[in-house]
């Protein structure tokens, strides 16, 4: 196995592993936060953003993103059958991972972060979960499609 062929293998398992993480919370995580009342919700979301940050999420959140976006321009400079597979798999996740995270996500773990733990953010909790979840689906299904085009590269 060539240089090449293992940077893919470690894009298509980053980009998996991503993919499981957005999912996990898209499929319950954020349920159960639901579940609870708007100020232990907001308290235990806060709580996770923060630990995430300090996390082995980080490295391979970004560390995917480089790999990606190397892949994409060994691909645009060496012309090949895997190419548009490469540069379909860095635009999945640059941009439907990297970001809608950047875009909306973040700003709206900041806002919850930001708000008076003793006021009555119902509100603000109800409008988070909605679009937060929504945009962690995109999350999902961008980070999913990346690991599949990743793959597709190896196989063509």
């Amino acid at each position: 196995m060539n240089l090449l062929c293992i940077a893919i293998v470690a894009a298509a398992l980053g980009s998996g592993l991503i993919a499981g993480l957005f999912f996990a919370f898209s499929a319950f995580v954020m349920a159960a936060l639901a579940a609870r009342p708007a100020a232990e919700g907001m308290a235990a979301m806060v709580s996770i953003n923060r630990v995430i940050l300090r996390s082995l999420f980080m490295p391979v959140f970004f560390g995917t993103a480089i790999a990606a976006a190397l892949l994409a321009g060994y691909a645009l400079m060496r012309w090949s059958a895997a190419s548009p597979w490469l540069i379909g798999a860095a635009l999945a996740y640059l941009v439907g991972a990297i970001g809608v995270t950047m875009a909306w996500n973040v700003p709206l773990n900041n806002r919850i972060e930001r708000a008076d733990p003793a006021a009555d953010n119902a509100g603000i909790w109800t409008h988070y979960l909605d679009r937060w979840t929504k945009w962690n689906h995109v999350r999902t299904v961008a980070s999913l499609a990346a690991a599949g085009l990743f793959i597709g590269a190896l196989v063509v």
